[in-house]
């Protein structure tokens, strides 16, 4: 009976506690990544937060105004710049958080394991070794990617490798803690450290992984971080740090000797070619892997679509500085609101691939994907999926880098290049022209069309970021306002103007209800998203929401509804 209880107790403990899968093979590694990117979408907080929206319950310039609800409450609380404290549901800076970290979380238990098969290569075939060193590289840029979307989420935005004085005062931006291992203990202490302290790992680790992506070990390259979506996120990620010769470099390996215009999107000449029944159908041609200008795409969970049409969105000032806008190539594209018999300019890329009502204009790009789980019953997962990294994105961060490194004429032809990609509209007489030097200087002028709607911002890069080596000028000034146009009108709806605008230093209002005005100054502490409440509860340090001030600032951050650091 004794032996019988002790073999019991053996095959009990022989058993696996949960249903885990030991990481054994390098196959089982590269599978694993597959879920090591984010599933929640960062549109919702990014887009709220910018100048792309408004607020429908603010009266307009005749003194009009809606009573429209709201989708979430948290809705509320991000326009406002407010913490986000009553929605955790995925589009929230909650699910931004959890989701980024189980992704690094992946992302290192994958390169435990891989350090572990590295310290005795001899039980590896030689395909294996290739593939080892191939998800070494994809593990490493999921950590530093998602580290980026982190810091520049909840943190104020990168000021150089060395803290700033303001006043006497150093001032040194808290990061968010860089996480290089797999959690082991219950509850631990975690030291935010710098902003430049998480740039410093997001670098390491992009040097480190780039020269090790292989795209062979892929199914469908283009959902992982294949070679031109790596090369293009280091491109974004010096555009952000200021070391635009590594942008330059960067991004003429994610084109990898093809022409950059043949990396731009197609989507333009099908928009009234019957191509498109359901708006659905718009998303899915405009995130399709077999299109040459789709680096990367993320598949996400997101209700963001199902704002459309209610209390916050692009309408008034805010699309008339985007979709629904001028611009220098496409002043003279005219159309007229057949209700309200305004005329006004847009650019016809635009027709036909947009949603439109009174409270807002939609660009269809990033529409709703619906997974059914049951047919009959209509339920299932709304989903977006988001186009990460694209040619059109990534020829406009090469044009800001040429531009800060004294190459105008090549800013201006990768300027050229995004402005061309878009004058295949299919329609002839469209009132286009096409891009050049003078144009660029008229538009974005101090007379030109450009100063309407907000289209034209003060540009405080200098002051965000301070560089010895590299300064806005006064020739630079119209391109550089073309190029923060341009980018902010690719990546309309996806978020990435959040970005945009704490690293420009840009500064704009909200108009909130009936009367309540809001205004975001630059470097303003409501730049870094609140902490979510949770991790806040679980001894976390929170984002302070009074900072230190340049002393030349013109503009002193608002003081309402906001409190001291305890």
């Amino acid at each position: 009976m004794s032996m019988l209880g002790l073999s019991s107790c053996s095959d009990f403990l022989d058993t696996a506690p949960d249903t885990r899968v030991e990481l054994v093979t390098v196959e089982q590694l590269r599978e694993l990544l597959v879920t090591g990117y984010n599933s929640y979408d960062y549109s919702v907080v990014g887009e709220m937060s910018s100048d792309n929206m408004i607020d429908n319950n603010s009266p307009d310039d005749k003194g009009n105004r809606e009573n429209l609800s709201s989708f979430d409450v948290g809705d509320e609380e991000l326009f406002a710049w407010e913490d986000v404290k009553s929605n955790i549901s995925s589009d929230s800076p909650s699910t931004i958080w959890s989701g980024c970290y189980h992704a690094i979380a992946t992302a290192n238990a994958v390169l435990e394991r891989v350090a572990e098969l590295e310290a005795d290569p001899s039980k590896l075939s030689e395909s294996e070794r290739g593939m080892l060193s191939a998800v070494k590289g994809e593990a490493l840029l999921i950590r530093a990617y998602h580290h980026f979307i982190l810091v520049n989420v909840f943190c104020m935005p990168y000021q150089g490798d060395n803290p700033v004085t303001y006043d006497g005062r150093t001032v040194d931006y808290q990061g968010i803690p860089y996480m290089t291992h797999s959690e082991t203990e219950v509850k631990p202490h975690y030291d935010r450290g710098t902003v430049a302290d998480d740039y410093r790992m997001i670098e390491a680790d992009i040097e480190a992984g780039v020269p090790l992506i292989n795209d062979a070990i892929y199914e469908i390259p283009k959902y992982h971080f294949n070679r031109a979506a790596a090369n293009a996120f280091a491109a974004r990620f010096y555009l952000f740090k200021r070391d635009y010769e590594k942008v330059v470099k960067y991004a003429d390996a994610a084109f990898n000797g093809v022409n950059p215009l043949d990396r731009q999107s197609d989507i333009w000449s099908h928009r009234l070619d019957g191509l498109f029944y359901y708006v659905s159908d718009i998303a899915r041609y405009y995130t399709s892997t077999s299109r040459s200008n789709v680096f990367m795409c993320i598949a996400t969970y997101s209700t963001w679509l199902r704002r459309f049409g209610m209390r916050y969105w692009t309408n008034r000032e805010a699309k008339r500085a985007t979709i629904e806008g001028a611009g220098p190539t496409w002043e003279n594209c005219k159309w007229r609101n057949t209700q309200t018999q305004e005329v006004f300019s847009m650019h016809p890329c635009f027709n036909g691939l947009c949603l439109s009502s009174e409270y807002g204009r939609w660009f269809c790009g990033m529409a709703e994907q619906f997974e059914f789980t049951d047919k009959l019953a209509s339920i299932g997962y709304p989903h977006i999926v988001r186009a990460e990294f694209t040619g059109e994105e990534t020829i406009l961060c090469r044009a800001e880098a040429k531009l800060f490194l004294g190459d105008i004429e090549g800013c201006f032809n990768d300027l050229k290049i995004w402005d061309d990609g878009r004058q295949n509209v299919g329609e002839e007489n469209t009132g286009l022209v096409e891009l050049t030097h003078a144009l660029i200087k008229k538009f974005y002028s101090a007379s030109g069309e450009g100063r309407y709607y907000g289209i034209m911002k003060d540009i405080h890069i200098d002051e965000v970021c301070p560089s010895d080596k590299y300064h806005v000028t006064e020739e630079m000034i119209p391109y550089l306002q073309c190029i923060q146009h341009y980018r902010r009108i690719e990546t309309i709806h996806n978020g990435m103007r959040w970005f945009d605008i704490k690293r420009y230093g840009l500064s704009f209002t909200h108009k909130i209800g009936k009367n309540r005005v809001e205004r975001l100054h630059t470097l303003d502490p409501r730049y870094a998203i609140q902490i979510p409440s949770e991790v806040l509860s679980a001894g976390f340090t929170e984002n302070p929401r009074v900072l230190p001030q340049p002393a030349s600032q013109m503009a002193v951050p608002s003081t309402k509804n906001i409190v001291p650091v305890k």
